[in-house]
């Protein structure tokens, strides 16, 4: 937790402001929805007018923000916020750092383009997903082949792909001369064992319109070399065509957990010039 701690300092520090950081369960001893339940229940409890004087946070600033996993519980959360009328103080903003936010389709260009890159490879993904969704390891091969999202999977498959279309959610430039990858026949019994993959608390991309309508506006970070850069380009898409005002701070020299590597030794070019123009924003616009 070390890099997060040294980040969480750095954006109390730069912005003036205070930082709470959501100690969620972890799988295996945690399974989805856990973690998200988790992060909601924190969001909704500071949400409240006393646990914001305690701490003197001004309601009118308050932000919901995370990477890779954490990226998916924030954007869910701000799904779910604006859903729950029991909660009057809403979010201001939303800063997603390269979300994983769907798991139906893992042959989007950026999972061909990146399917070995270092810290997170496609197969190390499909692992991350399982374990989340309580999910047998041995289903990773079909995972990956996409034969949950085959062809003669039915309506509500049909429906929910159509959320994550690449060909028109994505810019030309990121998709370069990839295809989609999709099997005629697939495994109609995958969905019953792993029913998350279309549940928008675990896959937030698959939000109808009119609750993206209602998010906060997002700030969305994505890396060239991440397997996860086209989730957080087709959600930018589709938060644009809601109404939202997205930014959308794309590193062609990024890669997964880039964000991480700030301080010490470990530094990288991208990850100080990240979390520096990550400030700046929230700082620009909190």
């Amino acid at each position: 937790m070390e890099p997060y701690h040294l980040q969480c300092m750095a954006m109390a520090e730069e912005l003036n402001a205070v930082v709470i950081s959501v100690e969620y369960r972890l799988a295996p001893e945690g399974r989805f929805p856990d973690q998200y339940n988790d992060a909601f229940q924190a969001s909704k409890h500071i949400l409240t007018a006393e646990v914001l004087s305690r701490y003197s946070i001004d309601p009118k600033r308050v932000a919901v923000s995370g990477d890779s996993a954490g990226g998916n519980l924030a954007a869910a959360v701000a799904q779910q916020i604006v859903l729950d009328s029991s909660i009057s103080i809403k979010f201001k903003l939303q800063a997603l750092i390269y979300p994983a936010l769907q798991a139906l389709d893992f042959n989007t260009p950026s999972h061909q383009q990146n399917s070995d890159a270092p810290i997170l490879s496609k197969s190390v993904l499909a692992r991350y997903w399982l374990e989340y969704l309580n999910g047998e390891q041995k289903l990773g091969p079909a995972l990956l082949a996409n034969d949950h999202a085959a062809l003669d999977q039915g309506q509500a498959i049909a429906a929910a792909k159509a959320k994550i279309d690449w060909t028109k959610l994505l810019p030309v430039a990121f998709q370069k001369n990839y295809k989609p990858t999709f099997p005629l026949h697939g495994d109609p019994k995958l969905l019953e064992k792993l029913p998350g993959l279309l549940d928008v608390r675990a896959a937030p991309l698959l939000a109808e319109t009119e609750v993206l309508k209602a998010v906060p506006p997002a700030y969305i970070m994505t890396c060239e070399h991440d397997v996860l850069r086209d989730d957080g380009l087709m959600y930018a898409t589709r938060l644009k065509e809601a109404g939202v005002d997205v930014t959308v701070d794309h590193y062609e020299d990024g890669f997964h957990g880039c964000f991480g590597f700030t301080f010490g030794p470990s530094m990288f070019s991208v990850g100080k010039r990240s979390l520096g123009n990550y400030i700046h924003w929230l700082k620009e616009n909190l």
